[in-house]
């Protein structure tokens, strides 16, 4: 009951407070698999199993900055922590994520995706997220926060997907992404917006850290109402796209992949080499 009316007053201070804050968030971002349990099956080359183990073993690290109003939000990278040293097989040159914009009110979504050297905007509606709100709380800098919390739930694969999975030489993550992710959310009322990091927004505050799977977001820097004005534009670079349309040009794309790399006629079947993560 105490949990409800400390909501309830969030909320109010929500709908009066909101339209007074203009900000920007800096989040450091940790991606790390070393607690996870790597196993490489199907290979024949044992100093390229021990390659791709130390590659998905190492931490990825990455900034990002939150420009925000009331109502609409941009979210981006920065330079790279360690661009140097991470990457390996998890990052690729293929792809590339720009500016992501959100805007509560409208309840709408943009987003800058570069795929093989082609830009693309991409539109799509505001994923809404049924969280679940938790008495726990904890202090985030000098912000007091509540836990909250989203389960992901994962779907099986359909036949055709399993087919593909059969056909491709590389299965990197096998069932890894088969399993509930619970998404774990700290937020401030003392900062009165709904926005948060990468998709996630929908609380009665600020998301100021969040753990999804194997990768933790941690606001590092708060400025609220800074000198310099803070202007919240729409993206506008690429060819604009829904996201069912992306999503069939990205089939389509990965279809002539796999074409390019399919064994000639009469050459030796190619072994399918799987890669389990898994704690």
């Amino acid at each position: 009951m105490k949990h409800f009316f400390l909501f309830a007053a969030a909320l109010a201070s929500f709908t009066t407070n909101a339209q007074d804050f203009k900000g920007v968030a800096v989040y450091k971002s940790m991606t790390t698999m070393k607690d996870a349990v790597i196993t490489v099956s199907g290979s024949s080359d044992p100093a390229m199993d021990a390659k791709l183990k130390e590659a998905f073993s190492k931490p990825i690290e990455n900034e990002y900055i939150l420009y925000f109003d009331k109502t609409a939000s941009v979210y981006e990278e920065q330079a790279k922590l360690n661009a140097p040293k991470s990457g390996g097989a998890m990052s690729s040159a293929s792809f590339g994520i720009g500016k992501k914009y959100k805007n509560l009110k409208d309840k709408a979504t943009l987003e800058e995706m570069d795929m093989y050297g082609k830009e693309f905007l991409i539109t799509d509606s505001l994923k809404a997220y049924d969280w679940k709100l938790e008495s726990e709380t904890k202090k985030i800098g000098n912000y007091n926060c509540y836990k909250a919390t989203y389960t992901i739930k994962a779907k099986p694969p359909t036949e055709e997907e399993k087919k593909e999975m059969e056909n491709k030489k590389v299965n990197i993550l096998g069932d890894f992404l088969r399993k509930d992710i619970v998404v774990t959310a700290w937020y401030t009322p003392e900062i009165p917006v709904s926005h948060g990091p990468g998709d996630y927004w929908g609380l009665p505050g600020l998301i100021l850290e969040l753990n999804a799977a194997s990768t933790t977001l941690l606001c590092t820097k708060v400025t609220l109402n800074p000198k310099e004005k803070i202007e919240i534009k729409t993206p506008k670079k690429g060819t604009k796209v829904t996201m069912k349309e992306f999503t069939d040009i990205m089939n389509k794309k990965a279809e002539e992949m796999q074409e390019l790399y399919r064994p000639a006629p009469g050459s030796t079947k190619v072994t399918t080499t799987t890669i389990t993560i898994g704690g």
